[in-house]
């Protein structure tokens, strides 16, 4: 296939994915780019905060160096967010749009690094956008949005480490790295994926002698140095939650569980693009095993081809989420752009199909989808209802505070009620939160209808059913929830949760 540049004009951006023999220009990229960013920020203003948005939401107003889910880089990316867009959906996600972005923006340079005059940036950028993974994680804001950004800046470092020679370029890959340690923990694979490449591919090994690259592994070490601190300050506890995953074994569920997780990724890249990452992963597969003359296929394939068997291990003995292997995802873009397909076009508009369609259920719910089939439903429908609901039952119960016991549903209802909603659990204990004094007060627990048993009677003196909320979209049933009238019992342990700002005496909405 002869490969050519397109000028800018009215339409250049539709040779994206109509000719054949042309590829768009980098320049009719960025516009195009820039045309998507506006719609992924428009979707993020529009549709309802997810619960595990509120609660890193939650987490935004009380800033520390680590959490018991995750590390800190997801709250201050929100705090950021909101000091400019307010507590409303759009500041709490207004870094997953500009991110993603600046992020595509690296990666099509690391394409003109790792394959040098194959276009490949643009057709990595366009692959890597077209993914449901990647448009989802630019409107809804979770750990992995600043991971996958990282993780693309890590990259693009390694790109131009290859290209150059520099060894300088090490320091900024240690940086990056360390930010996405900072944002999850699946960011060591980074680090792991790198000694492979050292360990493994001779033309490699010489960056074992340079000092730079051990000046890289410190700064790593050092950006992520305060999440060690806190989790030695705190029992190990994120560490001993996350890292309890490893090393199951479940033979019984494992054909199940890697089902999952195969179905999972074809789903979250949209079966065409799956097809073509699949390709490209081959293709640098047998560039590590040829030990290639530069070492960047080898790179590439450590960097997809290692994650991929840590989850593939993990699904032996657990359920993998679908989203956590989706750091695989740009650098298998940039292996299937090394390929130059001939059929990227078409996976890049289906894949832009679904992720529109995806969209526009989520910010205008269109459709009236079984709940089974419709993620948006269950992550996104509903909540505001649920909580108007709340609102006048607590005030028919005369109830001086709301409560929850499910964090998500506490932080959901503290994001959207204008007075005292109260955390009770264990987790809540991590969180720099003042305590509630609830004893002899009066207030209305909300919990879901599929809670095992009744409230706990160690933290609450009597609870009386008084309802039951459900929570709807379009008819269609999300979550059933129930509420109580309660009263603490003596040492009940709670905090108050944070409320967002109000505007013009109104409660701040979706």
């Amino acid at each position: 296939m002869q490969i050519e540049s397109a000028s800018l004009n009215n339409k250049s951006f539709l040779l994206l994915f109509f000719k054949k023999d042309v590829l768009p220009s980098s320049r009719s990229l960025r516009f195009f780019l820039l045309a998507l960013t506006a719609l992924r920020l428009i979707v993020a203003a529009r549709a309802p905060l997810s619960a595990d948005e509120s609660y890193y939401w939650i987490w935004s107003k009380a800033l520390a160096p680590g959490y018991l889910d995750h590390p800190p880089m997801v709250a201050l990316w929100i705090r950021a967010g909101t000091l400019v867009a307010g507590d409303t959906p759009l500041g709490v996600r207004l870094l997953g749009p500009v991110s993603a972005l600046l992020g595509t923006l690296l990666l099509m340079r690391a394409g003109e690094d790792f394959w040098p005059g194959r276009n490949a940036g643009v057709v990595a950028a366009v692959l890597l956008n077209a993914t449901l993974a990647m448009n989802v994680g630019a409107v809804i804001m979770t750990p992995d949005t600043p991971l996958l950004f990282f993780w693309t800046a890590s990259l693009a470092a390694l790109g131009r480490l290859v290209r150059s020679g520099r060894a300088g370029w090490w320091l900024v890959f240690g940086l990056a790295a360390g930010c996405a340690l900072d944002s999850k923990y699946t960011g060591a694979l980074l680090g792991a994926s790198v000694i492979v490449w050292v360990g493994v591919i001779p033309q490699a090994r010489r960056w074992v002698r340079c000092r730079e690259f051990w000046w890289g592994g410190l700064v790593a070490a050092a950006v992520f140095a305060p999440v060690v601190g806190w989790n030695a300050d705190h029992g190990w506890a994120s560490f001993a939650k996350q890292g309890g995953r490893a090393g199951d074994w479940r033979p019984a569920e494992a054909v199940r569980f890697v089902s999952e997780l195969m179905a999972g990724q074809v789903g979250l890249a949209t079966p065409w693009v799956a097809l073509m990452f699949a390709a490209g992963m081959r293709f640098v597969a047998r560039g590590f095993w040829r030990r290639d003359d530069r070492g960047e296929a080898a790179l590439l394939a450590s960097l997809t081809l290692l994650p991929a068997a840590v989850f593939l291990e993990h699904a032996l003995g657990g359920r993998v989420q679908a989203n956590w292997p989706a750091v695989m995802f740009p650098g298998a873009a940039l292996a299937a752009a090394g390929m130059s397909l001939r059929w990227w076009r078409a996976a890049a508009a289906m894949g832009f199909l679904v992720s529109g369609a995806v969209f526009l259920q989520a910010a205008a719910a269109p459709l009236a989808l079984p709940r089974g089939v419709d993620f948006t439903l269950i992550r996104l429908g509903g909540w505001a209802d649920v909580a108007g609901r709340v609102f006048v039952a607590q005030a028919r119960e005369h109830a001086s505070f709301v409560v929850a016991d499910e964090y998500g549903l506490a932080s959901e209802l503290a994001f959207r009620l204008h007075g005292p909603v109260m955390g009770v659990g264990r987790r809540w204990r991590y969180f720099a939160l003042p305590p509630a004094d609830l004893a002899g007060r009066i207030g209305l627990l909300v919990r879901s209808a599929r809670a095992d048993g009744e409230p706990d009677k160690r933290v609450w003196a009597s609870a009386v059913s008084v309802g039951d909320i459900v929570r709807s979209r379009n008819g269609v049933v999300a979550e059933t929830y129930r509420m109580y009238r309660v009263q603490a019992a003596a040492g009940g342990a709670a905090v108050c949760l944070p409320n967002p700002q109000t505007v013009s005496g109104k409660l701040a909405s979706d």
